[in-house]
């Protein structure tokens, strides 16, 4: 929440770029309910149809690789999850788990159509989301041979300590707990590419790390890593 009590939805999200009475209205349509960390919000394949809002806490977004779920996305409040099933009636193209405590409203899938098709300019924003993402991960893709993999690395911690990060005493801690296989998975990479690429990077004394913990140390000295690196 903010100072004056109202929610602090990440900038760029799909709430953050609505008016207050189209968010007010689309809210006011679903249940909200607060879910504990590791609750399953959407699962890959099915063929349920409703969306989430995202309004507090984070969520991961995994797809099925061998069995094995990797992770694509993390969201944040204020994100809209589900969309693509809510318009195509389709499967789920990936699954969606809360990381630690999240509130969401659930709202069914005739709606939020009815909902959007009466709002053109909620329509223009749900189309836009929809264009970063896909920019995102473009961009994700073509980095992974341009890069070495300590720099792809400082790239999306840096994006994830500024989206889900807390200040400590010393740096900014990522609040959401990354494996190095989910971590492989967002680079590009095999794991123990990962674990060179960690090790480079606390021996330039730019990351601390525990389990699943990953505090950014100097946080000015990996945007310069970042930027100093040419394509190649």
């Amino acid at each position: 929440m903010t100072e004056g009590g109202e929610p602090a939805w990440a900038p760029g999200s799909f709430l953050d770029q609505l008016s207050a009475v189209e968010r007010e209205e689309l809210l006011g349509l679903g249940i909200t309910r607060r879910l504990p960390g590791g609750r399953t919000l959407l699962v890959e394949g099915r063929l349920d149809t409703q969306v989430e809002v995202i309004r507090e806490g984070q969520v991961k977004v995994t797809t099925a690789v061998g069995g094995v779920p990797r992770l694509l996305a993390i969201r944040l409040p204020g994100d809209l999850v589900g969309e693509f099933a809510a318009f195509t009636g389709n499967g789920r193209t990936a699954t969606v788990t809360t990381c630690g405590q999240v509130v969401s409203t659930v709202i069914r899938q005739p709606d939020f159509v009815d909902f959007v098709n009466r709002h053109p300019n909620v329509a223009l924003q749900i189309t836009a989301t929809v264009g970063r993402r896909l920019r995102w991960a473009n961009e994700r893709r073509s980095e992974f041979s341009a890069f070495p993999a300590h720099v792809r690395l400082a790239r999306i911690l840096l994006e994830i300590a500024t989206s889900c990060g807390e200040a400590v005493a010393d740096g900014v801690q990522i609040t959401v707990e990354l494996s190095q296989t989910e971590l492989a998975y967002l680079i590009g990479a095999k794991e123990d590419t990962v674990q060179r690429a960690l090790r480079q990077l606390r021996a330039e004394g730019l990351l601390r790390t525990g389990y699943r913990r990953i505090v950014v140390l100097d946080e000015a000295g990996m945007r310069a890593l970042v930027e100093s690196a040419e394509w190649t």
